[in-house]
């Protein structure tokens, strides 16, 4: 397996040997990637809570479903924003992290109406430290795959692991149709 200089702006999708946990059949979106280790946000973890509870300003501006996510066990008190910009110029507070997606500032101004092609709010992050995340890609826990802007805000989060693995090219594809429990197959 050759691993990139940097999987930032990538997907990790995890595979069957992820057993349980907070990362079992998560779609991760890589935020930052380099020497230091990794960091990113679940984008397949819908919580019970409603953007509207914790940020009542935010939720207008959030894509269904309306909730807020598990971006995973690091710091779930604290939240962050992710900004797909629109065609025009991106809003203040927003940073780019890959393409059009960015780190939206939520203690900043609203965006305009327009200027975000969607936004997700996150409970927590994921995070790796140095050489981490490539230990585990060498032990096939992770598949790096490219990202689209719609998975970060896909109307049915709960499909995403079986959606991005579907659209792989081989064998990997059949890891869609892994039952949740193997033991009662």
């Amino acid at each position: 397996m050759v691993l990139m200089d940097t999987l930032r702006g990538s997907l990790l999708v995890a595979t069957p040997a992820i057993e349980s946990g907070p990362f079992w059949r998560s779609v991760v979106f890589v935020l930052d990637h380099d020497a230091d280790g990794a960091l990113g946000v679940i984008v397949n973890h819908p919580l019970e809570s409603d953007v509207d509870d914790v940020l009542p300003d935010w939720a207008g501006l959030v894509n269904a479903p309306v909730c807020l996510f598990d971006g995973g066990p690091v710091a779930m008190d604290s939240a962050l924003a992710l900004g797909v910009v629109a065609d025009a110029p991106p809003p203040l507070g927003w940073r780019q992290m890959a393409g059009r997606v960015g780190l939206v500032d939520l203690d900043g101004p609203l965006p305009d109406n327009g200027e975000l092609a969607g936004l997700r709010v996150f409970a927590g992050y994921a995070g790796w430290g140095p050489e981490q995340v490539e230990s585990e890609l060498l032990e096939g826990a992770w598949l790096v795959v490219p990202a689209r802007d719609s998975d970060l805000t896909s109307p049915q989060p709960e499909n995403l692991w079986r959606d991005v693995l579907m659209r792989q090219q081989g064998d990997v594809r059949f890891w869609a149709t892994f039952p949740d429990d193997p033991s009662a197959n």
